[in-house]
């Protein structure tokens, strides 16, 4: 094997992987490592408990799935301790939330998500009620333990937000196969950004956390009364929240992958999870466009993190193309010889087609087998096929999305989304 076809081949994967993941991933492990030689348990915050917690779900039209959320959320706290806005519904929703007993706000028209939780911040007083807000989507299920792993991480005065940690709810009956292939690649995104990069960000001298994800993390009250969650022209409000914690420099965020665990409903139709990946691409975007680099280990990261994203983006929609360009040239090289031939030539060997798909896919292989073991599903390995196409989709809307983002804003209004009922989980 020529040294051309290994140099493209590591380039290739190391386009695709990115040196973040590795550098996170690294850091990730060292903070393992040091908490298993210290053998010593998780500190605890005594003076904060469950009953200093208030649940907060944004909803909009959500009537097949916000009697679990509330029940799963009535398991951990009093109805008392539960707030839902609803913005601009019109199905049961308001009848729903308010038939289970919790505090209800009904808002008309439609704010957004954003508007929505800043209204409900405010009409609620819950800064000045409670310690921790946790901000619940409502198609999302807390685990057994949520609180008993999430509010030790609150032990440090410096730690203002507790990341939750995602896992899909598998779609049992909703899809078929297409549904089965995009919850499992979902996870596999979900196994890959929290164990291997956001854990290793979470470290006390980096605290370099891009996002705490909005649909099951929790937050010191005071921090969502100062930051500006409905800042205008964006999208969703997750991505901004965080940014602003970071440039406000308020504290750290915690997160820890067995911590705080929450399971959401994820797209069962190819074409409910390109709009959701859209709209992801175009908030995080929108977030960067809105807040200026800083001097700081955060911003320094965030800036390195999107090179490699753009970097790897273009290079798995390449990937194909050059492959085929190779094939071409040598083609022609094998029917007009390397003399006569010698641009074709010269093609054919800078970029060997099986170095590129090579570079691309081993990587892809074995974060599938990775995911296989995780959650112990050999089926997966089968599914594993069509995920290089799911990422070459994520790809072209990541890239789209930039020029979308800086190109016009966003009212943050939110369309109903898909859902499916609690039984077709």
């Amino acid at each position: 094997m020529s040294d051309p076809w290994v140099l493209v081949a590591l380039l290739s994967a190391l386009a695709v992987v990115g040196v973040g993941t590795l550098v996170w991933g690294t850091a990730g492990l060292a903070r393992s490592t040091a908490r298993l030689l210290r053998r010593r348990p998780p500190a605890t915050d005594p003076a904060l408990t469950v009953d200093d917690v208030a649940v907060l779900i944004a909803a909009h039209n959500e009537a097949l799935v916000l009697q679990g959320t509330i029940d799963s959320a009535r398991r951990h706290v009093r109805a008392d301790q539960v707030f839902v806005v609803s913005d601009g519904s019109t199905d049961a929703t308001v009848a729903i939330a308010r038939a289970a007993g919790v505090n209800v706000l009904a808002l008309d028209p439609n704010r957004g998500k954003a508007g929505a939780i800043a209204a409900a911040v405010e009409r609620f007083g819950l800064e000045r009620r409670f310690a921790v807000v946790l901000l619940l989507d409502a198609d999302t299920v807390l685990s057994d333990d949520y609180f008993a792993t999430g509010l030790p991480l609150f032990a440090a005065p410096d730690v203002v937000a507790v990341a939750g940690r995602a896992s899909t709810r598998h779609a049992r009956g909703a899809g078929g196969v297409v549904a089965a292939v995009l919850t499992a690649y979902r996870q596999r995104v979900y196994l890959v950004m929290q164990w291997a990069m956001k854990y290793g960000q979470a470290a006390r001298a980096a605290n370099a956390v891009s996002i705490v994800p909005g649909f099951a993390s929790m937050y010191r009250s005071h921090v969502l009364a100062t930051v500006d969650i409905a800042a205008p022209g964006l999208t969703i409000e997750d991505y901004n929240v965080t940014f602003e914690i970071h440039a406000r420099e308020l504290g750290r965020i915690a997160f820890h992958p067995r911590a705080a665990v929450a399971y959401t409903q994820d797209p069962a139709t190819l074409r409910d999870y390109a709009k959701q990946v859209a709209r992801w691409s175009l908030g995080f975007w929108q977030t960067v466009r809105r807040h200026p680099w800083r001097p700081r280990v955060f911003w320094v990261a965030l800036w390195a993190h999107i090179v490699e994203l753009v970097i790897a983006a273009v290079a798995v929609l390449l990937v194909l193309p050059l492959a085929a360009l190779s094939l071409v040239a040598s083609a022609i090289v094998a029917i007009a010889g390397p003399v006569d031939a010698a641009a074709a030539d010269a093609v054919a060997a800078a970029l060997p087609p099986g170095a590129l798909v090579v570079g691309v896919l081993a990587p892809d292989l074995v974060l599938t087998l990775w995911l296989a073991v995780a959650m112990r599903r050999p089926v997966v390995l089968l599914f594993g096929l069509v995920f290089p196409f799911i990422r070459m989709l994520d790809a072209a809307m990541c890239l789209r999305a930039v020029a979308r983002a800086f190109r016009r804003g966003a009212t943050g209004v939110w369309v109903s989304p898909v859902r499916r009922a609690a039984g077709s989980q």
